[in-house]
């Protein structure tokens, strides 16, 4: 039991299940089929954004393109089926090759020019942004195959979506690539001191080159995922996913100076901010609150981290007295 209070998502875990059950009281409405259905396709769609940020983070970066890069895949996903009549497979391939490109433009120029990849992301975002709405010429693509909106919108059984399939599929890979792999570990090692990292025998270059392309493929796919859900491709196709994308993984312990992440509570964190969104609809709050909400959870989240920083480096200090 200790070593499960020190875990992350435990605390959040519990937060869900008593939060949930307090909900489910006043508002019996949220436990109906329908409603745990549109919590789950929500849960799907940003589970994915959440881990693209999250592997960045865990380097001590940001990718401000996230959302870029998923509107820049989502409308070539759909044009090449539409206009060039292009297989789904085939259009796949090609838009996840896209989110690997861009990902590897985003590490590559950070790690050639020394430049922060906050500065770096922030001109991509504007970059791939111009390329969506250059291609599109800001109107949607509308002509998406049935069995792309069965995908979207079908049930595997009760209030359980096909959609959900490959973003659980996707955090198992995110949770075995950041504990029982290499590469994960010098990720962690590197987001930790890049000094020391470096003299381990780390690659720098490397590492932060891995770490965006895995973003930008996690990107595309969620730009897929919300074409799939959508039934047709917009450009404006990933313009809200830069706050969630923050949100989920630094309410799951995430310190943004790198070093420390969690998968499993970066999923529960998308969990609490799907739960909370859906109960402010269900009592006819503002949506316009959820922004609001969402960005004091972050601030009292990165108190909470810059507490336990502090805590450890005393701790540390006294070690070190003794």
């Amino acid at each position: 039991m200790s070593n499960l209070l020190k875990k992350d998502w435990f605390g959040l875990g519990l937060v869900i299940i008593l939060g949930s059950i307090l909900i489910s009281f006043f508002k019996p409405a949220f436990i109906s089929p329908f409603n745990l259905y549109v919590l789950m396709l929500s849960v799907s769609l940003m589970l994915v954004v959440a881990m693209s940020q999250m592997i960045i983070i865990a380097i001590g970066q940001m990718n401000l393109s996230v959302g870029a890069i998923g509107g820049l895949v989502a409308i070539s996903f759909t044009g090449l089926m539409e206009v060039y009549d292009l297989s789904i497979l085939s259009a796949m391939f090609i838009g996840l090759g896209i989110g690997i490109i861009c990902g590897f433009i985003n590490g590559y120029i950070t790690v050639k020019t020394g430049i922060s990849a906050f500065i770096i992301t922030l001109a991509t975002l504007y970059i791939f942004k111009g390329m969506n709405l250059g291609i599109t010429e800001a109107q949607p693509f509308y002509e998406i195959p049935e069995s792309v909106k069965y995908f979207g919108n079908a049930k595997i059984f009760g209030p359980i979506p096909f959609l959900i399939i490959i973003p659980v599929i996707i955090t198992f890979l995110m949770w075995v690539l950041m504990n029982r792999t290499s590469l994960g570990r010098y990720m962690l090692a590197y987001g930790n001191n890049v000094q020391s990292s470096e003299l381990m025998g780390i690659s720098s270059t490397k590492i932060v080159v891995y770490a965006h392309i895995i973003s930008g493929l996690l990107a595309a796919i969620g730009g897929m995922l919300v074409v799939c859900r959508l039934q047709l491709g917009t450009p404006n196709i990933g313009d809200s996913w830069l706050l969630p994308s923050f949100a989920a993984p630094v309410i799951g312990g995430a310190i943004l100076a790198g070093g420390k992440v969690d998968v499993i509570a970066t999923a529960f964190g998308v969990i609490l901010v799907a739960i909370i969104s859906q109960t402010l609809v269900i009592f006819k709050i503002d949506p316009f609150f959820v922004q609001i909400f969402l960005g004091f959870m972050i601030l009292i989240a990165v108190f909470i981290n810059r507490y336990r920083e502090y805590r450890e480096d005393r701790r540390n200090k006294v070690f070190s007295n003794e």
